[in-house]
């Protein structure tokens, strides 16, 4: 996996923002999904050739460590289940994935496709290597 982080705001971010505002960017995260307030956008490359499932012990400490926030989220009975409180914009730009929903279906998604998670529990399948663009804004859970 490939991971580009392009720009993250914080609850206490002001526009315009400060000329050094992108160099200590990602020293400031807490965790790779935004709390209230925050956003992240990042560009992410997944190639399932590559890819450990389930994730070995190792890879979970190196993931935990430099993902932070990411293996939180997932569920161990459930392998690439999660849920965050965000509000995610995907555009898939090459490649094709498959987005299981909470219920049981599956979404096959190709290179153009835009997809919205609303805090939903969901997990992503790859099915060819594929470049996705993420924009996730952080927001408060509706109970």
């Amino acid at each position: 996996m490939v991971w580009r982080e392009i720009w993250a705001t914080y609850s206490d971010s002001k526009v315009p923002l400060e000329s050094d505002y992108a160099s200590d960017m990602k020293s400031r995260w807490k965790s790779v999904f935004p709390a209230v307030g925050e956003t992240r956008v990042r560009i992410v490359e997944f190639d399932p050739d590559k890819m450990e499932e389930p994730r070995s012990e190792e890879t979970q400490q190196q993931l935990s460590k430099e993902l932070p926030g990411l293996m939180e989220h997932m569920e161990p009975d459930s392998p690439g289940m999660h849920t965050t409180d965000s509000m995610d914009y995907g555009i898939l730009l090459q490649g094709t994935m498959t987005l299981e929903l909470d219920d049981g279906e599956s979404v096959d998604l190709e290179a153009g496709d835009v997809v919205v998670q609303n805090g939903t529990r969901h997990a992503w399948h790859y099915t060819s290597k594929c470049t996705i663009a993420w924009i996730l804004i952080g927001v408060e859970r509706n109970v």
